[in-house]
């Protein structure tokens, strides 16, 4: 495949991910929901914490960014965390415990009820994910997960979940990093405007 192909396929597929979910009302409205969750936590003075792996940790980490900075509107910040970011924590429970329990380890330390969590996981079975979405379900939090088509170990965890329709992992983490601007969007509007 020449590189000019490699390019345009990879385009052409990412445009028909999203026209996909663009066509899927039911995906739209459980965007919608997301966001109104993630609002009435915002107003009820909880929190929104986020967690992935890899490109999954990078796009929690954006999103994170976008809801404690700004997105369009110059506004207050909101209390909106990705969970990998302080390493002292992640290689001191990696080392001592396991690497499938950093997450839960952390959300059990500084989540509460009302909360909400996102984990993102293009497979829906990185054991960390569904570990810190198990643990955030007992303790009340609201639960979200952005996965593949398959859901995969995280979907009996999740009041929300969002299945991109593909398996094709770059594909999935674009649509879930455009999803979660929707989402920035929706919230940052219904707060702020």
């Amino acid at each position: 495949m020449k590189d000019r192909e490699v390019i345009t396929n990879n385009i052409s597929n990412s445009i028909s991910v999203k026209n996909n979910i663009l066509s899927d009302e039911s995906m739209i409205n459980q965007i919608i929901d997301i966001a109104n969750l993630i609002q009435n936590s915002f107003e009820n003075k909880c929190k929104l914490l986020l967690c992935g792996n890899g490109g999954s940790a990078a796009d929690a980490q954006h999103l994170a960014a976008e809801f404690s900075g700004r997105y369009y509107i110059d506004r207050d910040p909101l209390h909106a965390e990705a969970l990998h970011t302080d390493t002292s924590f992640m290689t001191a429970v990696a080392n001592d415990y396991s690497f499938d329990n950093v997450y839960s380890r952390l959300v059990k330390g500084i989540g509460k009820k009302g909360d909400v969590l996102i984990g993102l996981s293009t497979s829906g079975n990185s054991q960390n994910i569904v570990n810190a979405l198990k643990k955030a379900k007992a303790l009340g939090l609201t639960t979200i997960g952005f996965t593949s088509e398959n859901g995969g170990g995280i979907n009996q965890y999740c009041d929300v979940l969002i299945k991109v329709p593909s398996s094709d992992t770059p594909r999935i983490q674009e649509a879930h990093l455009m999803i979660g601007h929707a989402i920035c969007e929706l919230v940052e509007k219904k707060l702020f405007s």
